[in-house]
């Protein structure tokens, strides 16, 4: 707000802008969130990507088409199965679409009416629990690092051929 005429010379402010008398030092992005070089490769540390919690979304509208065996769980497929999905988008830089989730439930057998039998037999033995991701990480982890890089390469078609005749070497279990 500008001075009244009646005021003292003092209190009246100059027009033009003057630099402060210290010049603060310059920004620097030293934040210790930066990664230097590559992403980092190890136990538990997953598989790096943008928005992979979208993968999430895209199983649940795929939820309805899944076949699930004797006492299979839902959650435990979908959880299983959103790991290897991730792993893939990650390995080709983008985020999660449906034709990697497709694959992952492919693989598994989850689409098939009736699946090989010792898919189903082995399937429990890795899928049980791992819905409940609070308790269950590693083993979800170890489902999405059980399945090769090569079958995560295929195309969604390529691993429906391939399925189920070679299951175990698509799944690597």
């Amino acid at each position: 707000m500008a001075a009244p005429k009646s005021a003292p010379a003092g209190a009246r402010q100059s027009r033009y802008y003057s630099s402060p008398e210290v010049v603060p030092s310059p920004w620097d992005p030293d934040r210790p969130g930066i990664v230097e070089g590559l992403q980092p490769v190890g136990p538990r540390m997953g598989s790096q990507g943008p928005d992979q919690g979208f993968a999430l979304t895209i199983a649940a509208r795929l939820a309805p088409k899944l076949r699930l065996q004797g006492r299979e769980r839902l959650d435990d497929a979908i959880r299983g199965c959103v790991g290897i999905a991730v792993r893939r988008a990650s390995l080709f830089s983008r985020a999660p679409v449906v034709h990697d989730v497709t694959l992952a439930f492919t693989i598994w057998g989850f689409f098939d009416e009736h699946p090989p039998d010792d898919l189903i037999g082995r399937r429990p033995q890795l899928f049980e629990g791992v819905g409940n991701v609070n308790h269950h990480y590693a083993e979800a982890r170890a489902i999405a690092d059980l399945v090769p890089e090569s079958t995560l390469r295929l195309t969604p078609q390529q691993a429906a051929d391939a399925y189920p005749v070679r299951w175990q070497e698509l799944t690597g279990a």
